[in-house]
């Protein structure tokens, strides 16, 4: 059983939403994309890619019942590089837009097994047992520069290549997504959020809301409320999802 709640905020700094996302239980999934490139052009991109996502799934419905069957990631990896296609050519040509796109961060829920799939630096994160555990690697220039050891953690948040991505839905070549599996355990916690969030709140204050008892409608509310508190400086958006085992 999946108890679903999402939010979404323009932020203190941004006048408007590039952010979308979408939620549904009984579906299983769960998606957050961050519109990028200029505010009409992102907002398209990202409006494109949470109306996209949701029909895919219902049209392919038999094809991804058992995610453990290799043919379901293979579909969700093709169908995502035909969505980048179509958010391509949407944009194309069009005066203003050049150059737009969005992150994608979905989640694929089907009894105890989880798809995730990204394509950007939008996150998902697993809270488990009091541990909070990244579920996607950031498609940015400062995740390469991080893992070649070029840049510390304390330039992060000043580097110059800050908010560059590498891999997200509009780009001109067809680059797959990033796909994992994971086994889902009674009480898990799934998150998704775009970087305006996550840039904004130390993981410490991420976990210690996940910790507590609280529906993940108040727990949204509080993230996005305490990302605002702490400058807001981008749109901001949280989806969380509880599973619970079905009981008779």
């Amino acid at each position: 059983m999946l108890d679903i709640s999402g939010l979404t905020d323009k932020g203190k700094v941004r006048t408007h939403n590039e952010d979308s996302w979408f939620a549904d239980g009984e579906l299983g999934l769960l998606v957050v994309s961050d519109g990028m490139g200029n505010e009409e052009g992102g907002a398209l991109a990202s409006e494109i890619v949470v109306k996209t996502l949701p029909e895919i799934v219902k049209q392919e419905g038999a094809n991804l019942s058992n995610l453990s069957d290799p043919f379901a990631v293979d579909i969700i990896s093709k169908q995502l590089v035909e969505l980048n296609r179509n958010v391509f050519e949407s944009i194309r040509g069009k005066v203003g837009l050049a150059g737009a796109g969005a992150t994608m961060v979905m989640a694929l829920v089907r009894g105890d097994r989880a798809m995730i799939a990204h394509m950007g630096d939008s996150r998902a994160y697993l809270f488990r047992d009091d541990f909070l555990l990244s579920l996607t690697k950031d498609h940015s220039v400062l995740r390469l520069l991080r893992d070649a050891g070029e840049v510390t953690e304390e330039e992060v948040a000043t580097h110059p290549a800050r908010g560059k991505i590498t891999r997200f839905i509009g780009m001109e070549d067809d680059v797959p997504p990033d796909i994992s599996l994971i086994h889902l355990e009674n009480g898990d916690r799934l998150l998704l959020c775009s970087d305006g969030l996550t840039n904004m709140l130390a993981e410490k204050v991420i976990v210690d809301q996940l910790r507590k008892t609280v529906s993940p409608k108040a727990v949204c509310r509080y993230l996005v409320d305490a990302a605002n508190a702490a400058g807001g400086k981008d749109n901001l958006t949280a989806v969380l999802a509880d599973w619970r085992l079905e009981t008779s």
